[in-house]
């Protein structure tokens, strides 16, 4: 199988990552990809967002199936342009792609779906953000209706901060805040048969004890511990399958990676947002758990024979991930700066410690920062202490100039 990814992020080194390890994969493609994606897939220079380019590209290289890692291209109709020239893609369509690339879509499928889910108003104007403001009361949770690269939600006790984000947005979803802890469950759909993932927590805050302003994220473990075993089949049954029966329903099917982000509140599971491809830094830890070949699940996600697929396989270890980002993330980052030490966590960390490129490129014989999350340093163990103990080794053998990580990842979870 020939398989071209979209993308060039630590989410799409995961996924080129384990796309490598896969027996079938006979050539592997990646555009634009990074300086990391270059070790394990040819990359080719495309502009991601222009579907009639990727779609030429997939032909071009006898693609067999193509899957597209960020949101972007999904709600550009990427996706739909691959499939138009007759190539499976793994990514929903354009308007099924709504269900990331608008809050208010998204509430109202969940409504269409009996998915619980924070009461919330949808705004426009200053007096409605306002009203919405005062209704609910503090925390406030304010999110951007459309895409904002995982940082559009702002959660502050500051009404004239909230009020702020909610007025430099064009529209504006303002909801009840939901207490407990989140968790991030993903799952692959052929738009009938739902096949969920492992659950994994992130953690969206700058600074350790989820401090500092929200980011894209800032590292990611799993498996959850302290989650109810019955966790995966109570949000089947009320969030994934629900949503995925009311999307075909709508004459709008959903085939790809859904992703769920639940909070485990006091009155039980609901909904935070939905996404419409793999979640960044959560694919890192989930893949490094994953056993089953990775190529055929996507591929009949693809061609819609997700029923054919058996059990998934997986791996009993505990996988952590801590993304090293640049001087000033999640503000304008500074870029340009070499990386070192990728080489001595090769040579003293592997295989259970690995470094997933995000923001990276080559300059001559260096890797230079290129992003605000510049790696995603992922380490597997036979539990969560063992495996951070080996991510933040590794990480330590790393050298950029004003870069910051956050020091807790995991650390509850692993600490019983």
């Amino acid at each position: 199988m020939k398989v071209l990814v979209i993308g060039g992020g630590a989410r799409e080194h995961a996924l080129c990552r384990s796309l490598s390890l896969d027996p079938d994969v006979t050539a592997l493609h990646c555009a634009p990809g990074n300086a990391g994606i270059a070790g394990v897939a040819e990359l080719h220079a495309v502009d991601q967002l222009d579907g009639g380019a990727v779609a030429a590209l997939a032909t071009e290289l006898g693609a067999d199936l193509v899957v597209v890692g960020p949101e972007a291209p999904l709600v550009a109709g990427v996706a739909d342009a691959v499939r138009a020239v007759g190539i499976p893609v793994f990514g929903p369509s354009k308007e099924a792609a709504e269900l990331e690339g608008s809050k208010a879509f998204a509430k109202d499928v969940m409504a269409g779906a009996g998915v619980p889910t924070a009461r919330s108003y949808v705004c426009t104007t200053p007096a409605e953000i306002d009203e919405a403001l005062d209704a609910f009361g503090a925390p406030y949770v304010v999110k951007d209706d459309g895409l904002a690269a995982g940082k559009g939600v702002v959660v502050t006790d500051d009404v004239e901060a909230a009020r702020a984000h909610a007025l430099a947005c064009d529209r504006v979803v303002i909801e009840e805040y939901l207490d407990g802890p989140e968790v991030s469950l993903f799952a692959i759909t052929d738009g009938t048969t739902v096949l969920p993932l492992q659950p994994a927590q992130d953690f969206k805050r700058a600074l350790d004890g989820d401090e500092g302003p929200n980011t894209g994220g800032m590292g990611a473990y799993s498996p959850l511990p302290w989650a109810d075993p019955k966790l995966v089949d109570e949000v089947m049954e009320t969030v994934l399958q629900p949503t995925v029966d009311e999307l075909r329903r709508r004459g709008t099917p959903f085939s790809g990676l859904l992703y769920a982000g639940l909070a485990i509140t006091r009155r039980g599971v609901r909904v935070i947002e939905f996404n419409a491809r793999f979640g960044d830094p959560e694919t890192q830890v989930v893949l490094a758990r994953l056993k089953t070949p990775l190529a055929g699940v996507l591929l009949r996600a693809a061609q819609g024979t997700l029923a054919d697929q058996p059990p998934l396989a997986w791996r009993d270890e505990a996988a952590v991930t801590v993304v090293v980002a640049s001087h000033n993330y999640p503000g304008t980052p500074r870029t340009g700066d070499p990386i070192e030490g990728l080489a001595e966590v090769v040579e003293q960390d592997a295989p259970h410690a690995y470094v997933l490129h995000a923001g990276t490129r080559r300059d001559g014989d260096a890797v230079v920062s290129a992003g605000g999350r510049v790696l995603s340093v992922t380490a597997t163990g036979s539990d969560l202490a063992e495996a951070r103990e080996r991510a933040y080794a590794a990480v330590g053998r790393i050298r950029l100039d004003g870069a910051q990580h956050r020091t807790d990842i995991a650390l509850k979870a692993a600490q019983g």
